[in-house]
């Protein structure tokens, strides 16, 4: 299978400095693919150099198979941080405009508005729209012409939190819609939320890369899942017995990490004379921040 997007030892240097140390990946077709890293990593040179607003210095990259060139580079649609909205023009006009710059065949305008949650709002001028309904005009220009590849950068940068969720909705539906999604971001619970595979950068090396799945599997210690939430005096309780390592509780969970191999038959154990309920005992995943923190830490040595 041919990925939607593959880079295989991409080089960039900017001011005398290396930016790009030599990057591979693969975002595959019908991916929503994460791609993390602190300030100054290395990320948006790597959508520069994707999209071709850059020139590797070293390395290759392949869009839907093919060497990457403007003709293959139009199957690709993108919202970069700045939007690029022109203020002054309306909904429809900020379409026509981009179409007509980059020479794009306009698919059915109408449909693209509703997709977004802009339907009925084609005469509206950009610049009376709320950040939530911008970064959606961003998002219908750069479906305008039916991409298979979405190059998405900070797409909820700067959003309240109910935008935000609506920005995550709409990525999920474009997903089950058969498009890949390249996201770049800082928010790790969004990535976490909607992406099933991710890379992480740090200082122009790719130290991290995976299924989101598989790299959470990689949790230490247990939940007890319990069938009603215990009260407080077998909390205390449970605190006071240093084997078992109780980290704590939401809700109905416990959280242990205890030592030695036996960590099940103890927590089971410790929880039966307690009197509470279980329903379950499993491993804990490890959250993507967990998982960043670590490899991080790691690569700083």
């Amino acid at each position: 299978m041919n990925g939607a997007l593959s880079l295989r030892g991409v080089e960039k240097s900017l001011g005398g400095r290396t930016v790009l140390k030599g990057i591979s990946f693969d975002v595959l077709p019908g991916d929503v693919f994460g791609y993390l890293g602190p300030n100054g990593a290395g990320k948006t040179t790597t959508i520069r150099v994707i999209l071709g607003l850059l020139s590797p210095d070293a390395g290759e990259i392949l869009i839907l198979g093919e060497r990457a060139d403007r003709a293959i580079r139009r199957r690709i649609g993108f919202v970069l941080e700045n939007d690029g909205i022109i203020d002054g023009l309306t909904v429809k006009e900020n379409l026509e405009l981009f179409a007509k710059l980059y020479g794009i065949i306009v698919r059915e305008m109408g449909e693209v508005l509703e997709l977004v949650g802009l339907g009925g709002k084609e005469r509206e001028r950009a610049g009376t729209l709320s950040k939530g309904m911008r970064r959606r005009l961003a998002l219908a220009r750069a479906l305008i012409h039916d991409p298979d590849l979405l190059i998405l950068d900070e797409p909820t940068s700067g959003l309240d939190p109910t935008g935000q969720i609506e920005i995550r909705e709409l990525i999920v539906e474009l997903s089950r819609r058969g498009k890949t999604v390249f996201l770049s971001s800082h928010n790790l619970d969004e990535v976490e939320r909607i992406c099933n595979r991710i890379a992480l950068i740090h200082r122009g090396e790719i130290v991290l890369q995976g299924a989101v799945e598989e790299l959470r599997r990689g949790g230490t210690g247990y939940v007890a899942d319990l069938s009603s939430e215990p009260p407080p005096e077998a909390i205390e309780i449970l605190r006071a017995e240093p084997d078992l390592g109780f980290l704590g509780h939401r809700g109905k969970e416990l959280l242990f990490d205890p030592e030695g191999d036996r960590g099940i038959p103890r927590i089971a154990e410790a929880l039966s004379r307690l009197g509470l309920e279980i329903e379950a005992i499993r491993r804990r995943r490890a959250s993507l921040e967990e998982i960043y923190r670590r490899v991080l830490g790691e690569a700083e040595g």
